[in-house]
């Protein structure tokens, strides 16, 4: 069977009711963007987003920003940036703070944003969330450059202006539903090279696990 560990599904009692659990969790935690982010409709973590739309009856009927601002590098913001294209958004940039060889997201993904009409700008960091009533208007970003092998602000601000911003700067392993029960190494669940964790009938596998690479394909 499948199950979500939480209130109604706890770890204990599934072993206590099957001989094996194997936790395939993904990662669930989102990075926050360091801003004192306040509470803005338009503000949204970009897997929730992605998830919302991949489980929507009628995904066309989604509500997407006009001026979408994606931050982030990776596929996570890749997908989200494409996706907000294909749902109606007139303008969607996609920022990175560092350069593009540094991005998670391959040239071909990068690409392909582009010839979605997705505006990928670099050497850029959020600095302020702007908001007026409530509202979501825009975010300034610093120009960033790399001095001393270390990513540094050059001082110069930009801003863009959006009524959505999505945040995909990074992904942890939300570990409350298991933290108790079994042993984590780095924020992961520790395994040994079959995939078995410190509990003998749990297993582990995909981006959750210690070591673990981050795809799905593994977890399956």
């Amino acid at each position: 069977m499948n199950a979500s560990l939480g209130k109604d599904c706890q770890l204990d009692q599934l072993c206590a009711q099957y001989d094996a659990v194997f936790l395939g969790l993904g990662l669930t935690g989102v990075h926050a963007l360091g801003l004192g982010e306040p509470d803005l409709p338009g503000l949204r973590d970009a897997v929730d987003f992605i998830a919302e739309l991949r489980q929507a009856e009628h995904p066309s009927k989604l509500v997407v920003g006009r001026r979408v601002v994606v931050i982030g590098g990776g596929m996570t913001a890749i997908d989200a940036s494409v996706q907000s294209r294909l749902l109606g958004a007139q303008e969607v940039n996609m920022v990175y703070r560092r350069g593009p060889e540094a991005m998670g997201a391959s040239e071909e993904e990068q690409d392909w944003a582009k010839k979605n009409g997705v505006s990928i700008r670099h050497w850029a960091a959020p600095k302020g969330l702007q908001h007026a009533g409530g509202v979501l208007t825009g975010i300034e970003f610093a120009e960033t450059h790399m001095e001393g092998g270390k990513l540094a602000q050059s001082g110069a601000v930009f801003s863009l202006e959006a009524d959505m911003v999505l945040k995909a700067i990074g992904q942890s392993f939300d570990a409350t539903s298991v933290a108790e029960a079994i042993e984590l190494v780095q924020g992961r669940i520790k395994t040994d090279s079959e995939g078995r964790s410190s509990h003998a009938k749990v297993w582990a596998g995909g981006d959750c696990r210690h070591g673990g690479r981050d795809l799905t394909v593994e977890a399956v």
